[in-house]
């Protein structure tokens, strides 16, 4: 049995003091009914961690990167949406500099072939320190479904405004990314708000996504971002939308939504992609919620 070392127990000790810390905090803001599943179990699983030996370089490089993302998960409570999404990244860049360090100390009089891709790894990483340092941030999706509906039957289920879903997107589901849990307004007409409302306590996150109609049409309607404090606004800000239908023939209509945004996660090499596919998953959401598949 391999023997835990003093310092296991210190970075146990202070794992379990750091969750502590911010069970309290917590369960005084209001928020105890997410406590146990965004502090309590991250900190269990950092505090085991901590007690685990390291066998190997990269098994401790692993072991440490694991705690850091599980520790910021619980400081970022329901935000951790945003460690899960980064960890891929996290974890290639500490392997990958662990492999670069341990090249040079078996090759120490030939390092530069080995640093070669460090500067690549730095100019990748500054993106987003500063506002100006953003590559493309201005991003939309496009959906389209056709639905066994005539243009005017879709038009007065439009009309209706959106109906919450149970079910959501499997790429949702699995993130656990938050939908909203009520809406509130209808109508086609300019001036007519629909309101978005996710789930969260009286102190918690949970916030609302309010949209006006800007400007409508024949088979269109543009939307407005007027306010955003929803949880999601963490990582995407949304501006404005714009939902269109016409007749595909045989009784039935295309239904067409298109989202724009700006991301808000640095890279865009990396979180680009990953943006852009929760997004389209969030769009098929929104037009589940607006007309029958």
């Amino acid at each position: 049995m391999v023997a835990i070392r003093r310092a296991n127990v210190v970075l146990f000790g202070l794992i379990t003091l750091f969750g502590a810390v911010f069970f309290l905090l917590t369960v005084r803001s209001g928020r105890g009914d997410s406590a146990l599943l965004f502090v309590v179990l991250p900190t269990v699983l950092a505090a085991a961690l901590s007690l685990e030996p390291g066998k190997t370089t990269h098994g401790s490089v692993f072991r440490l990167t694991t705690i850091g993302l599980l520790l910021a998960a619980v400081a970022l409570h329901e935000g951790a949406i945003c460690v899960v999404l980064a960890a891929p990244l996290v974890y290639a860049v500490a392997h990958g500099v662990t492999l670069m360090v341990q090249a040079v100390k078996e090759a120490p009089r030939r390092p530069l072939p080995v640093l070669i891709p460090l500067p690549l790894l730095l100019v990748g990483g500054v993106e987003g320190v500063n506002p100006q340092w953003r590559v493309h941030p201005e991003q939309s999706v496009e959906v389209s479904r056709v639905v066994a509906l005539a243009p005017e039957q879709v038009a007065a289920m439009l009309e209706a405004g959106p109906q919450p879903v149970g079910t959501r997107q499997w790429s949702l589901r699995m993130l656990g990314v938050p939908v909203p849990d009520h809406v509130h307004g209808d109508g086609l007409e300019p001036g007519d708000r629909w309101t978005f409302a996710y789930h969260g306590s009286a102190h918690g996150p949970g916030g609302d996504i309010v949209t006006e109609v800007r400007d409508a049409g024949a088979g269109r309607v543009t939307f407005a971002v007027l306010e955003d404090t929803a949880i999601t606004g963490r990582w995407v800000g949304l501006r404005d939308a714009t939902l269109g239908w016409h007749a595909a023939g045989a009784g039935r209509t295309e239904v067409t939504l298109r989202i724009d945004y700006r991301r808000g996660l640095d890279p865009s090499w990396y979180f680009g992609p990953l943006q852009d596919r929760l997004m389209h998953a969030g769009a098929e959401h929104l037009l589940d919620m607006l007309t029958p598949r």
